[in-house]
C-alpha cells in the first residue's frame, strides 16, 4: 500500500501480507502434494477505481520480490525493482491504474517458501517444501485477487520468469484477463536456459554449507548462491553491453596481478553482483524457482495455439529485445502466431537494444511508451 506520494514516485509504501489455504483446505499443487497455509507479500500503488476496473497486475522475475516500486524508509538507498515503470505519469501509471505486485510461493520476501516455517514440524521446511511451478504461482496470486475482491484485471505484465506468469494467466483465467503483456519472455524455457539453472544449483548444492538444504540456523551457502547468481547475471547481459560497460579495462592500476584475485573490471563487477544478492536471496529458493522455470511449457504435449486458444478474447502485447540471448526474439515471435492463429487481437514489437535480457528494466522510455499507450487504449475501449 502507498502511504504518500511524491512527483513521479509512489512515495513510501508498506508491504502486506495476505493467508489463505489454511488447513484443512490446503491448495493443491501441480506436483500432487497440496500446501496450506499459504502467505503471500504484496503491495499496492494507486487507487482501485469504484468499478474495479483498473487494476493491473506486475508478475515479477527470478530475483525479484513484492517492492517494485517506491521506499519502504526515506532513507533507503535505492527504490523498487520498477520504479522507473510505476509511479504517477509512468508507463504503469498510478494516477490511472492500480498496480499490484505479489512475491511469488517458492520466494524469500515474505511468501511461504523453503524458508518459512512448517507449522507441522515448527522447524523451516527446507527441502520437504512441496516444489511448485509457475501454474501453482499463479494459482496463487489469484487467491489474492479473490481477497482485494478484484474480479477482473485490466491487464497482467511481467518479464522474464514474470512473462511465463502472464501467459500462465491467459491459460488458465482468460475470463480474469483484458490486457497481457509478456516481455522478454517465452512459453516453455529452452534447453541452454535449463542448463544455466543447472549450474547455478550445483553451484550451491557444492557448497559444504547448504548442508542438504538444512542451513537455517547455521552459516547458509553463501559462495554457491554468489556463483550461481554470477552465472545468471552474464546471461542477463550482451556481448555489446559488456564490451561497452567493461573491454578489458582492469583494476590495480592497470597491471596483470598474475594470480586469481580479480584482474579485469568485470570479474570484480561478477563478484559485485554475487557477494550482493546473497545478502537478501534464500539459496534454497534460488533452486525451487529456477526449477519451476525450468518446468515451464505452456503447450505441454499439445501445441502453443492450442493452450493459448482460451485467451483469444484477451488483447496482447508481446515485447521482446534485439540482443537477448536468453530469451531471444524469435520465443516471442512463436508466441505471437500462435496467438495469431487463434485469431486473437496482438501487438508485436522487437525494442533495438545492446542491453541484453536486461533489457526489460532498462530501456525505461520505450517500453514505457508502448504500456502507457496500450493500457490507455484498452482503459477506453
Amino acid at each position: 500500500m502507498a502511504l504518500e506520494t511524491a512527483t513521479g514516485s509512489v512515495g513510501l509504501v508498506r508491504t502486506e501480507h495476505v493467508t489463505f489455504a489454511e488447513p484443512p483446505h490446503p491448495m493443491p499443487l501441480e506436483c500432487g502434494r497440496a500446501l496450506g497455509p499459504i502467505t503471500l507479500a504484496y503491495e499496492t500503488y494507486g487507487r482501485l477505481s469504484p468499478a474495479r476496473d483498473n487494476a493491473v497486475l506486475v508478475c515479477h522475475a527470478l530475483s525479484g520480490d513484492a517492492h517494485a516500486a517506491g521506499l519502504h524508509h526515506p532513507t533507503d538507498p535505492a527504490p523498487g525493482w520498477w520504479d522507473v515503470m510505476i509511479g504517477p505519469g509512468k508507463g504503469l501509471d498510478t494516477d490511472r491504474y492500480f498496480v499490484i505486485c505479489a512475491n511469488i510461493i517458492g520466494g524469500c520476501k515474505g511468501s511461504t517458501g523453503p524458508g518459512s516455517v512448517d507449522p507441522a514440524t515448527g522447524r523451516p521446511y527446507g527441502l520437504t517444501f512441496p516444489v511448485v511451478t509457475i501454474k501453482d504461482m499463479v494459482a496463487a496470486q489469484r487467491r489474492l485477487l479473490a481477497h482485494l475482491g478484484i474480479e477482473r484485471l485490466l491487464g497482467v505484465i511481467g518479464g522474464s520468469m514474470g512473462g511465463m506468469q502472464v501467459l500462465q494467466w491467459v491459460a488458465d483465467y482468460p475470463e480474469l484477463v483484458r490486457l497481457a503483456i509478456p516481455i522478454a519472455t517465452t512459453a516453455r524455457l529452452s534447453p541452454q536456459a535449463i542448463a544455466l539453472n543447472e549450474v547455478g544449483r550445483q553451484a550451491i548444492m557444492a557448497d559444504p554449507r547448504w548442508r542438504e538444504g538444512d542451513y537455517y540456523g547455521h552459516e547458509p551457502p553463501r559462495a554457491g548462491l554468489a556463483i550461481a547468481r554470477m552465472v545468471g547475471h552474464i546471461s542477463y547481459l550482451s556481448d555489446r553491453s559488456m564490451a561497452r560497460k567493461f573491454g578489458r579495462r582492469l583494476q590495480n592500476g592497470g597491471a596483470y596481478g598474475y594470480g586469481f584475485a580479480p584482474d579485469f573490471a568485470v570479474e570484480s563487477y561478477l563478484h559485485y553482483k554475487g557477494d550482493h544478492f546473497v545478502g537478501r536471496f534464500d539459496a534454497n529458493s534460488y533452486l525451487y524457482i529456477t526449477r519451476a522455470m525450468d518446468y515451464f511449457d505452456l503447450a505441454g504435449n499439445g501445441s502453443l495455439a492450442q493452450a493459448l486458444a482460451p485467451a483469444r478474447n484477451t488483447r496482447f502485447l508481446v515485447v521482446s529485445f534485439s540482443s537477448d540471448w536468453l530469451f531471444p526474439s524469435y520465443q516471442s515471435r512463436e508466441i505471437v502466431r500462435a496467438l495469431r492463429q487463434n485469431d486473437a487481437e496482438v501487438v508485436y514489437t522487437e525494442i533495438e537494444t545492446d542491453y541484453g535480457h536486461d533489457a526489460f528494466l532498462l530501456e525505461s522510455e520505450q517500453l514505457a511508451r508502448l504500456i502507457s499507450a496500450f493500457l490507455a487504449h484498452g482503459l477506453e475501449a
